[in-house]
């Protein structure tokens, strides 16, 4: 415990109470010697950053709680993962920062559960590149991200409706391969019929 409170820049009293708090797992043990490693150490300093950042001690321990029950990285990722999403490796701290300080835990509980996140050791992973900076761009327009993550859980209903309806329709006609290999024109679909609907939603009363 000396050698973590050293290495991490605090103090012996401060890891022991971070461990009673359940901040950090227990160290592991061999007869009477507590073994720590880099996860302990990993934790420690994104306590530290977390608490720079204004973060409360009972705040970062809901977090940690929500993160050690979410999925990690294999569950999350399946066994090939998204064929066309770009995962994306990110500290607690960068995750914050994707979010202006939103990453509360009912807004990362909400992201678990939709899929967005996962955990691999003391790093999150989003499983998409894409959805992750299209919800940062939102939370700056000023859209609070639990309404962003609700939406997002909506769209995801959607979403699921219309690739049923394209995967049913092709292999009407056609093989698991054609549903890949088409899958560009169902796309191509949703894109322009999303935009003729952002017109008429924008401009319900068109002058003729």
């Amino acid at each position: 415990m000396e050698e973590l409170a050293r290495a991490a820049g605090t103090t012996v009293r401060t890891v022991r109470f971070y461990r009673e708090r359940g901040l950090i797992k227990p160290p592991r043990r061999e007869g009477r010697i507590a073994w720590y490693d880099e996860t302990h150490l990993t934790r420690l300093r994104t306590i530290a950053a977390l608490l720079d950042r204004g973060h409360t001690l009972n705040g970062i321990a809901e977090l940690s709680e929500a993160f050690d029950r979410g999925r990690d990285v294999g569950e999350l990722l399946g066994l090939g993962g998204p064929t066309e999403e770009t995962p994306v490796r990110l500290t607690p701290e960068e995750l914050a920062d994707h979010f202006a300080g939103q990453d509360t835990p009912e807004n990362l509980q909400a992201a678990l559960d939709l899929g967005y996140l996962g955990t691999d050791g003391e790093e999150i992973v989003h499983v998409s590149h894409r959805l992750l900076e299209v919800s940062a761009a939102l939370v700056r327009e000023g859209i609070p991200l639990a309404e962003v993550l609700a939406a997002a859980s909506r769209v995801r209903e959607h979403a699921e409706a219309m690739a049923a309806l394209f995967t049913e329709m092709v292999l009407a006609h056609g093989t698991r391969h054609d549903v890949q290999r088409l899958r560009p024109l169902a796309k191509s679909v949703v894109e322009a019929e999303l935009s003729m609907a952002l017109d008429r939603h924008l401009n319900p009363h068109p002058e003729t």
